[in-house]
């Protein structure tokens, strides 16, 4: 890397050992040097946004998205009576769907769980756009935003 005039930030190094449970035994049990600290291995790390789990489960990706998701919902819901109808509709719509959407195809064949964690969020958008409560019926609000549910 110094040939080539590359600097490695070791503060911001993250690192996992991909490997079967049969053989984490082989593995060795400190991490590489990198400048002058050793880094440790990671269970989870972050790659362009996307978080992979030593497992490859997605699950902490699932988790960070709701998550975030959810923030910016709660952030949009403060603002709703500050701003126009028409400028909060495309508030959420740009927002929540865009992270939805982000690396959606490293999400094929996930978990009935996961999936339906990720529903709820484009539910909760879809009821924060309308107004609507938790109990109402969310399939004729995703229609009318033409809003497709997650297959399941």
């Amino acid at each position: 890397m110094s040939a080539n005039r590359l600097k490695l930030n070791s503060d911001k190094t993250e690192f996992m050992w991909l490997t079967s449970p049969r053989s984490q035994h082989r593995l060795p049990t400190s991490g590489p040097l990198i400048g002058s600290n050793v880094v440790s291995p990671s269970a989870t790390v972050c790659d362009l946004g996307v978080f992979i789990d030593q497992d490859l489960t997605m699950k902490t990706h699932v988790q960070q998205t709701a998550s975030r998701c959810f923030a910016i919902l709660r952030q949009l819901r403060s603002i709703r009576r500050c701003i126009p109808t028409s400028v909060f509709n495309s508030l959420v719509s740009a927002l929540v769907p865009s992270r939805l959407d982000y690396c959606n195809s490293l999400l094929i064949d996930l978990p009935l769980t996961h999936i339906q964690r990720l529903q709820s969020v484009q539910n909760a958008a879809a009821r924060l756009i309308f107004n609507q409560r938790r109990s109402d019926h969310i399939t004729d609000t995703l229609i009318s935003h033409h809003w497709l549910r997650v297959p399941e």
